[in-house]
């Protein structure tokens, strides 16, 4: 039985070479929604509801069969550093230069929890097939203003919620994470795959 054609929606890189790591052949449609949090949402329920979103809004330009995976990340700073509950303050894509070194300030030797909302819809449904949230608890180190502003200049923080990435080569701001790493850059894999194989598609281990 050939398995329907796989589409990712989004544009993100680092998503595009994680979902490739899985042997997978898919085609890219970049889901265009309003991203903006609802008042009064909390942040898992807010970076859910886009995943779902997003899935769908691709779902409706499509006149075939297909299975969409949509994902959403976000970065969560509890005020007590727990936020495993997900209540706490999202920081989302620096819009410049002094947003990003405010938020690598605030994150600076503390905790903070990464969350990635994944859905995999089969176009023609009413409905999601599978939405799945992951969490990564997120020790940053202890970097210095200098190594800040020598990582902002690079350009590399300002597409990135919470103004990093982990697997920066110079930067290099995390000490320490319990959970998945690859959900930290973008997509869970280990899930991510499970929930493929439970649809049919053979994923590369």
């Amino acid at each position: 039985m050939t398995q329907p054609p796989l589409i990712l929606a989004s544009s993100s890189p680092r998503r595009r070479e994680l979902l490739a790591s899985l042997g997978i052949e898919y085609s890219i449609i970049k889901p265009e929604i309003d991203e903006t949090q609802h008042d009064g949402e909390p942040p898992l329920a807010y970076v859910r509801r886009l995943s779902k979103e997003k899935a769908h809004a691709v779902a409706e330009q499509l006149q075939s069969q297909a299975t969409i995976l949509a994902a959403d990340t976000v970065v969560i700073l509890a005020a007590d550093t727990i936020g495993i509950d997900g209540e706490g303050e999202i920081l989302g894509k620096p819009a410049d230069a002094d947003e990003a070194r405010a938020m690598l300030k605030r994150l600076r030797g503390r905790d903070h929890l990464v969350v990635t909302a994944f859905t995999l819809l089969k176009a023609g449904t009413e409905s999601s097939n599978h939405t799945q949230d992951v969490q990564t608890r997120v020790t940053m180190r202890d970097y210095t203003d200098r190594e800040i502003e020598d990582y902002i200049a690079t350009g590399d923080p300002f597409d990135k919620a919470g103004s990093y990435a982990i697997q920066h080569p110079e930067f290099r701001p995390v000490a320490d994470l319990s959970g998945s790493r690859t959900n930290v850059i973008g997509l869970p894999l280990d899930e991510v795959r499970e929930a493929l194989i439970e649809m049919g598609y053979k994923v590369a281990k």
